[in-house]
């Protein structure tokens, strides 16, 4: 979305909560610069997401690399925020971490009573995914992994193995421009967390 104007999703304040809702869920999408983290939350979200993207300037040069995503004029400096409510008494919280470097410290807080998360990976930029991976293993935060698409269909056996996965965590194909397509991706994290092989 261009901007809040343009949104035609409620703000928070103008969509409380149901008054039954007894059950926050909170979900977060972590990868590297550029992956499409932001996006995914904007397409998702019942409401008018919180963003707290800033406009990369020359300071950022020599501090963040932007040349693997050209054209990129922003950038998540804390993290994004969207909800999605289930029923009268479970509501989804989404949080988008930011993806440089400089503002990994942040991640282990986002981390932090999350049911679970979602590794959005560009299949061109693999490696930016490890510490993604290595930080939600650390934690114990069980996680699927979402390939964006930036062009024609991952080979997804090649990403499972450059990403050495488990072969119980899924991994699938997404559109983060697509709330269709990033609701299947929440929909499968959901199905992996309540299997009873990954709980046994």
């Amino acid at each position: 979305m261009d901007s809040a104007i343009s949104d035609p999703r409620p703000a928070r304040a103008d969509a409380p909560l149901h008054a039954d809702a007894r059950h926050g869920l909170k979900i977060v999408i972590v990868g590297g610069f550029g992956v499409g983290k932001t996006t995914m939350v904007r397409s998702v979200s019942e409401i008018r997401p919180l963003d707290t993207e800033a406009t990369m300037t020359q300071s950022g040069y020599g501090v963040d690399d932007p040349s693997a995503v050209p054209g990129k004029t922003t950038t998540t400096v804390a993290f994004d925020f969207g909800r999605i409510t289930i029923d009268d008494e479970h509501v989804l919280y989404l949080f988008g971490a930011p993806g440089q470097e400089r503002f990994w410290f942040l991640w282990d807080r986002l981390f932090a009573g999350a049911l679970g998360a979602i590794v959005l990976v560009d299949q061109r930029r693999i490696e930016d995914s490890w510490y993604a991976i290595d930080r939600l293993e650390h934690q114990g935060t069980p996680f699927i992994v979402a390939t964006n698409n930036f062009g024609p269909g991952a080979d997804q056996r090649a990403v499972r193995d450059a990403l050495d996965l488990d072969p119980l965590v899924p991994l699938v194909d997404c559109d983060a421009r697509d709330r269709e397509s990033c609701k299947q991706v929440l929909i499968t994290l959901v199905e992996y967390l309540t299997r009873p092989e990954r709980t046994a």
